[in-house]
């Protein structure tokens, strides 16, 4: 029986060629565009999911308690203070990232020289976070604040080998840690879908003795991981810690919290110091974009295949009468669907083999097609479901025909049937409204972002590390060429043509995290725990930037020396309220420091935050060991030419340089994904509504070929049948554009809520968003219109 089911359906499916060429660009699109996004949810769902403790591994954060809630680095002594007090506590640890650097580090080892990223991390992390060791324990890593660990792959790229690599000294250039450290293991690197991502661990007290300022709880950089005892409830643990900080420092409004680590990645966003959406907000997203697309193509089929229907009257009243049932009728409708649907899988496969590459490109991820279990299981179940369900209106309507009507010509739809299929274009066209909306507000607030004044002018220049090879000259020097007397080496890059201004710097420039509450003036409040954010920067970087000063003046050595001077934005001045602030007085981790300065307040976070106050800490010392070059427009490249032969005569090694600007748009890389998958989706939406509105016009056309026919032979014109054939539709696309409107305006409004500095939407993105689908929908229907306007008349009246 089910092979009888399968040659009838076949034979269905390749007599009318039209029909199942219409179906399998609407059905393979759908199916393309699932198994693409099921391709990256999958991966998204499994970043971080590698730590056999996953239940228990908590990252603790914390929040202020100022109104805002925003979300900061932990106190350097909490892992510590935590694992001690806390009974929940099995293990903690706190841990200085590689992204804490702006640049990787320069490993040497005689005349090998590899940049690699490191880490600071303490004593307990890799029982937090299990690593396979090749050599070495790593239980006993770090007997010696010198001592460090390295990964398989970076061992080989230094020595060649894994063997006789333990005891070995290596040079470390980075930042302030420009020392030799000895080998005390060898590790398997961390999995491909783990956020966190090192060649080499440090040892954190040595990141301690170098940042002082982290002895004391009014300083935050470290990330603090805890792993929870087993059967412990996180939800009581991470109430108990909210006022943890508060019994260290009883004027702080740090309240602390715990996420699961595993969450940390979809759940990056925070309201009042609560987890709040985040990535999996885009997961979620195209999850239900996706679902909707494969529903439009399931309506079309039902559109095409009702608007089929008229064909197949008589071979179903045959059928019925010598014997046939209703439900074998539905089976074998339901096997057209299914078999077309899998057709369509095929063709879908093609498609998403083609596509992959740029899809891969768009998303900024590496995966690839692999047919293992789980995805054969997961694409069959949905083609399975969709061709169920693309069949199941036409098996029923089909099915429920009486054969004594049928035969008769005196079948009549009824007021269901035809509200039903208008239905289903209205949806069809909802859908695709809201998403051309949605793309036209997010290409918006993209345009808003890339146009705001950010305070300073990102464009042209570069940035770079300061690099920490040995200078062939001085090879007993330890901090290299630019170390040893860095403003000769800025001079001498000002003196390049084309350059026009140079400076040093330590922080990220687009998107500065971390702050201090350690910041007292005259008549602040005794409860007053305001976080400021600093930037350690040299002489010149307010010029170099071009960051414009409110009042009083930048750093410059035309006055002497500024070490004891600071600049402070509007915010800062704000904040603590002051009235003519140049020349007062103000202390900043217990050092006196007088106000030269205020700049206008300026982005040195995303538009997702509001600007905080900040302060520019003014440092020459080898910390602050990044360059900022600003460039002349017009010659940036034969400018950049001249920097990059500077430098290699300089230091001995290549320059890796990035501009500001394109960090800045990498700040946005969700975003711009969001809107480049977006535009697409809609494109796709739009394409298989079209082919669902011909199939109801081809039934429209079919059902009123005898009304057609008789209103030309009484002198009807083309033009008024076409136009009496299209108002119908033409009614139905706008009751969408209607439904649609607030729908997304709902939807985007919501999405805008989450950042800081947004677009107002306009009334203008509606109306071109109106326009735009009535004119697609008129070309659509024009071809149906217009084929059974201009039809003999004598062909559809012969019959009467």
């Amino acid at each position: 029986m089910f092979r009888n089911y399968l040659k009838i359906s076949w034979r269905n499916i390749t007599a009318n060629r039209q029909f199942t060429f219409l179906n399998l660009i609407g059905l393979s699109a759908g199916l393309a565009s699932a198994i693409l996004v099921y391709i990256w949810i999958s991966d998204e769902l499994h970043i971080n999911k590698f730590n056999q403790n996953d239940d228990r591994v908590y990252q603790v954060m914390q929040s202020v308690s100022d109104g805002n809630g925003a979300i900061e680095n932990t106190p350097g002594l909490l892992a510590d203070a935590l694992q001690i007090e806390m009974p929940e506590v099995e293990y903690a640890a706190s841990v200085i990232p590689s992204t804490w650097f702006a640049e990787k580090g320069l490993f040497s080892f005689n005349d090998t020289h590899i940049r690699a990223d490191g880490q600071f991390v303490s004593n307990n992390y890799f029982s937090i976070f299990p690593c396979s060791f090749i050599e070495g324990n790593a239980n006993q890593l770090f007997s010696s604040k010198n001592n460090l660990a390295i990964s398989k792959q970076l061992a080989l790229k230094i020595f060649g080998t894994t063997n006789n690599v333990i005891g070995k000294t290596i040079e470390w250039n980075q930042q302030g840690f420009n020392e030799n450290y000895i080998v005390t293991g060898i590790f398997e690197k961390q999995s491909s879908n783990s956020t966190i991502q090192f060649d080499a661990v440090f040892n954190y007290a040595q990141f301690l003795d170098k940042n002082s300022k982290l002895l004391k709880w009014t300083n935050n950089d470290p990330y603090t991981y805890v792993l929870l005892k087993k059967k412990s409830d996180a939800h009581i643990f991470s109430k108990k810690i909210a006022g943890f900080v508060k019994t260290k420092n009883a004027d702080s409004k740090q309240v602390l919290f715990a996420q699961l680590f595993s969450d940390t990645y979809l759940y990056n966003r925070y309201v009042n110091g609560v987890p709040s959406g985040g990535r999996i907000e885009y997961v979620k997203l195209f999850f239900i974009i996706t679902i909707f697309i494969l529903l439009i193509a399931c309506i079309n089929f039902m559109n095409l295949s009702t608007a089929r229907a008229l064909k197949r009257i008589k071979e179903i009243g045959i059928q019925k009468i010598v014997g046939a049932s209703r439900r074998s009728l539905i089976i074998q409708y339901l096997s057209e669907s299914i078999l077309m649907a899998f057709l369509s899988l095929f063709l879908a496969i093609a498609i998403v083999i083609i596509l992959l590459p740029a899809f891969k490109q768009l998303t900024g991820k590496d995966f690839n097609l692999q047919f293992d279990t789980n995805f054969i299981l997961a694409i069959t179940t949905i083609t399975l479901i969709t061709g169920i369900i693309a069949g199941s209106y036409p098996a029923f309507y089909l099915s429920h025909f009486k054969p004594v009507l049928v035969l008769k010509g005196a079948l009549k739809n009824t007021i269901g049937e035809l509200w039903m299929r208008k239905g289903l274009v209205v949806f069809q066209f909802t859908v695709s409204v809201v998403l051309i909306i949605s793309v036209m507000i997010v290409y918006q607030q993209m345009q808003l972002i890339e146009t705001t004044n950010l305070g300073y002018e990102r464009d042209h220049v570069i940035y770079f590390d300061k690099g920490g090879k040995l200078s062939a000259n001085d090879a007993d020097f330890k901090q290299g060429a630019v170390y040893k007397d860095l403003e000769t080496f800025l001079q001498q890059i000002k003196t390049i043509p084309g350059v026009a201004n140079a400076s040093n710097f330590r922080h990220s420039i687009v998107n500065r995290e971390g702050g201090t509450t350690d910041v007292i003036w005259q008549g602040k409040p005794a409860d007053d725990q305001t976080s400021f954010t600093d930037i350690a920067c040299g002489y010149n970087f307010i010029e170099t930037l071009g960051i414009q000063m409110k009042e009083g003046r930048p750093y410059s050595t035309a006055f002497g020396s500024d070490d004891d001077k600071v600049v402070l934005n509007e915010a800062a001045v704000k904040a603590m309220g002051l009235i003519d602030p140049v020349g007062k007085n103000i202390t900043i981790w217990g050092n006196k420091k007088q106000i030269i300065g205020v700049t206008k307040n300026f982005h040195f976070q995303s538009l997702y935050e509001n600007i905080k106050p900040c302060f520019f800490d003014l440092s020459m010392n080898a910390r602050v060991s990044k360059i900022a070059v600003r460039i002349k427009a017009g010659n940036e490249k034969a400018t950049i030419e001249k920097l990059l032969k500077f430098y290699k005569s300089y230091t001995g090694e290549a320059l890796n340089y990035a501009f500001v600007d394109e960090d800045y748009e990498a700040l946005y890389a969700s975003e711009q994904r969001v809107a480049a998958l977006s535009k697409y989706f809609a494109g796709i939406a739009i394409i298989i509504s079209c082919l669902g509105l011909f199939g109801l016009a081809a039934f429209t056309a079919q059902k009123r070929r005898k009304e057609i026919g008789i209103r030309k032979v009484i002198g009807a014109s083309v033009s008024s049948i076409i136009a009496m054939l299209s108002k119908d539709f033409l009614k139905l696309v706008l009751l969408a554009v209607v439904i649609a409107f607030p729908v997304s305006w709902w939807l985007m409004n919501n999405w805008l809520q989450s950042f800081a500095y947004r677009i107002q939407i306009s009334v203008y993105v509606y109306l071109i968003a109106a326009i735009s689908v009535i004119v697609i929908t008129i070309i659509t229907i024009s071809f149906q219109s217009i084929k059974a306007a201009i039809a003999n008349p004598v062909k559809s009246l012969r019959t009467e």
